[in-house]
């Protein structure tokens, strides 16, 4: 059963994945919550969760995917308990790991969203044709996290210091703290620019009434740092007003650019290195997306692609 010294040690970890491996806050808080699932299952199951057996790491990711939790959330908490076990072995709190064995279990490969160029073109422009929100921060916002390939995380924490030069691109950290150059397009430059002197009148309101000095580069209404529900939010009021029929979110836009670059012929390499993927097979599902893209397209236009109906 979980006790204190159990606590303590996962604890221990915690703090050596914040200070050591420079681990986000949001990062940790879902290995505290997976982990804190697992010593859960363990305590109602009477099982030692720093000396637990291999099997026993098992019947948790069964347990896990009869709930018929998703697959992918399942190999992520698997993730956290190999990791912890590693460390454990590692700094000799244990002879063995019980994950060393385990496998991640199957997820269907599903394509991501996609807009394509000329979706993607009337999208950008949905914010000055609807006016439904802050046009101008809007299509400076949409623009960005395209043409840049941005993550959400990347997007919200992108403050104007960050920004390089005449505002052709900006120095991001993403995952794992890895830094990277991106870059804007002509009319995210454009866009930005437009957005500049509404932001700034937002900011001073903001400091007249008291608040700190605000950085960030996309504001919310009040002036202060404009928050990752507040992005979803945004992209979901485009999308309803969007009339494509598909199911847009934030990601759809960095999902879009990784996969017109590839399209284009840009190579998979250096689509890595722009998204910051740790991984190449990461950003080798856009080649995937490629060849559907053709499949799609070889069907419809080849004669003997399909079969006459009868």
């Amino acid at each position: 059963m979980e006790n204190r010294d159990d606590s303590k040690v996962m604890q221990e970890y915690l703090s050596y994945l914040g200070a050591v491996r420079g681990v986000s806050e949001r990062t940790l808080e879902a290995y505290h919550n997976d982990l804190a699932h697992f010593t859960n299952y363990c305590e109602n199951h009477d099982i030692d969760p720093i000396g637990a057996k291999s099997f026993e790491v098992q019947g948790f990711i069964a347990d896990l995917s009869e709930e018929r939790i998703a697959p992918s959330s399942v190999n992520r908490c698997l993730s956290s308990i190999r990791g912890f076990y590693r460390w454990l072995v590692r700094f000799e709190k244990r002879n063995d790991d019980p994950c060393a064995s385990l496998r991640n279990i199957k997820t269907p490969r599903n394509l991501p969203t996609v807009l394509w160029e000329k979706e993607m073109a009337g999208f950008a422009q949905l914010p000055e044709k609807s006016g439904i929100l802050w046009p101008a921060r809007d299509k400076a916002l949409i623009m960005a996290m395209y043409s840049a390939g941005l993550r959400i995380s990347e997007l919200v924490s992108l403050d104007i210091k960050n920004i390089t030069g005449r505002m052709e691109g900006a120095r991001i950290t993403g995952k794992g703290g890895r830094e990277r150059h991106v870059f804007f397009s002509d009319e995210a430059k454009e866009a930005i620019k437009d957005y500049l002197p509404q932001r700034a009148q937002r900011i001073k309101m903001n400091q007249e009434k008291g608040a700190p000095i605000n950085g960030a580069l996309f504001i919310n209404r009040n002036g202060g740092p404009i928050s990752v529900p507040g992005v979803r939010w945004i992209i979901e009021r485009y999308a309803q007003r969007s009339g494509l029929g598909k199911r847009i979110h934030p990601h759809s836009l960095r999902h879009s650019f990784a996969t017109h670059l590839v399209n284009s012929g840009c190579d998979v390499r250096i689509v890595q290195e722009m998204l910051g993927h740790s991984s190449l097979s990461t950003t080798q599902r856009y080649t995937h997306v490629n060849i559907e893209g053709l499949k799609k397209v070889y069907k419809k236009a080849h004669p003997h692609a399909v079969k006459e109906k009868r």
